[in-house]
């Protein structure tokens, strides 16, 4: 049933912006009641863009109109209490939405029992090292599970000093070449002062010759579970930071994530549920969960597979019954997923997250952040004001059309980067260690 969500007597700056949008007093999300016709995304300021993106043109009748909806603060829970304090969101708000996206992603780490599948990371296959400038590139392979050895560059710095240094794991696109990253970000990083792991997701090639075009997530789920590829993603990427733990060229405090449209896809799921990764690049993305790309992808969030542990047999559309499609839809007489990735980037806080959006000159771009990706940034947004520590997130906006580089996508990374795990690295050791900051416009978290 659809939940209506009433604004307590304290809330946030922004769903009050969110109101103003709507034409509503005192209800933030109350079904078709903050329906509205869109003005034009020229018209509107970035800052102040809040609805959901277009959906696409062959979606169910459902969320034909999400695009004139606005996104519900992650702050708000289903009581309609907004979270008023960094306490109650840490203790309160943050742990539903994990509890939420846990469910919906099937778990977020193995399973006791799947531990068999996971031996020691730093058992690698040496294959070929070479001395490139102002670096060594070794060729290796990381075992990510017993029986499944990933390719990978390990890029260490050399003549920099004696260590340790950050390091940063980038990931390639969509393509099986695990060496690319090293051309767009890693040489560069290299040779100045950071310990770079390059590689690509399980979905090019995994066990038994499985890719996403070959029953990639049912190898997964016959091994494992209910565990959807991007959250096998997102283990991934965990292995492959404990592997660079044990590396003493490290300081495994200073650990980043670089990656692009396939991978910056799975960067807003490392930037979330990756604790390890305090620094996060996500490249265009398109940060829109039901939007322009393809997140239903049987390789990614799967959501038109039924599960027979998801019971939610009163969904309205039968084709969806027990599918993570109608967990994202908590909501049905709503368009629009309320599980959505503003929540995601609310969850990186307080760790640091770049997004960058590549055809931002356009209203709706395929498979490329554009105009309509404000709405998604400026919903997590909301979470970092709140904590005092907006200026650990950033949209850096490009027209350079769906890329890995150019002198302004490369720009942006290089100084987040060399911000957060260099000059001024974030201290993080744990939500629970987190304390509320002074009052005050100088407050940090």
């Amino acid at each position: 049933m659809r939940t209506t969500i009433l604004l307590g007597a304290r809330f946030h700056r922004v769903a009050s912006l969110a109101l103003a949008a709507c034409g509503v007093v005192g209800v933030l999300a109350c079904g078709r009641a903050d329906c509205q016709t869109p003005a034009s995304l020229e018209e509107t300021p970035p800052a102040e863009r809040r609805n959901y993106h277009t959906p696409p043109e062959r979606t169910p009748p459902v969320m034909r109109d999400q695009h004139k909806f606005p996104l519900i603060s992650p702050l708000i829970g289903e009581d309609g209490r907004a979270a008023a304090s960094p306490r109650d969101w840490y203790q309160r708000r943050r742990p539903r939405l994990i509890e939420q996206w846990t469910r919906i992603l099937g778990k977020l780490g193995p399973a006791a029992a799947d531990q068999e599948w996971f031996g020691d990371v730093s058992q690698v296959e040496i294959r070929s090292i070479q001395e490139r400038e102002g670096y060594t590139r070794i060729d290796l392979g990381i075992p990510i599970e017993k029986d499944f050895m990933q390719d990978h560059l390990l890029l260490l710095p050399r003549g920099q000093g004696p260590g340790p240094f950050p390091a940063v794991i980038a990931w390639t696109s969509t393509t099986p070449d695990y060496t690319q990253p090293e051309e767009w970000w890693g040489a560069w990083l290299a040779r100045r002062g950071y310990v770079v792991l390059t590689s690509w997701s399980f979905i090019r090639h995994y066990r038994g010759g499985a890719d996403y075009s070959k029953r990639v997530n049912e190898a997964v789920y016959e091994r494992f579970g209910h565990w959807l590829p991007m959250a096998k993603m997102v283990h991934d990427v965990q292995r492959e930071a404990a592997f660079l733990k044990t590396r003493p060229e490290v300081d495994a405090r200073r650990l980043g994530f670089i990656g692009f449209s396939l991978s910056g896809k799975t960067a807003l799921y490392v930037a979330a549920f990756a604790p390890e990764i305090t620094a996060t690049v996500a490249i265009d993305p398109h940060v829109a969960l039901h939007g322009a790309t393809n997140y239903h992808a049987p390789w990614y969030l799967d959501w038109k597979r039924a599960f027979p542990h998801i019971r939610t047999d009163d969904y309205p559309l039968a084709e969806f019954r027990g599918t993570i499609w109608s967990l994202l839809d908590a909501d049905p007489e709503r368009p629009g997923f309320e599980r959505n990735h503003h929540e995601l980037i609310a969850l990186c806080a307080p760790r640091a997250l770049l997004l960058i959006g590549c055809s931002m000159d356009k209203v709706t771009a395929v498979h490329s952040d554009d105009m309509q990706s404000w709405s998604y940034f400026n919903g997590g947004r909301e979470v970092y004001e709140l904590l005092g520590i907006a200026e650990r997130i950033e949209f850096a906006t490009t027209d350079a059309g769906h890329r890995a580089t150019s002198p302004r996508i490369d720009a942006a990374w290089q100084k987040f980067f060399d911000r957060w795990l260099k000059a001024s690295p974030i201290e993080f050791s744990g939500y629970g260690a987190l304390r509320e900051p002074p009052a005050g416009p100088g407050s940090r978290q």
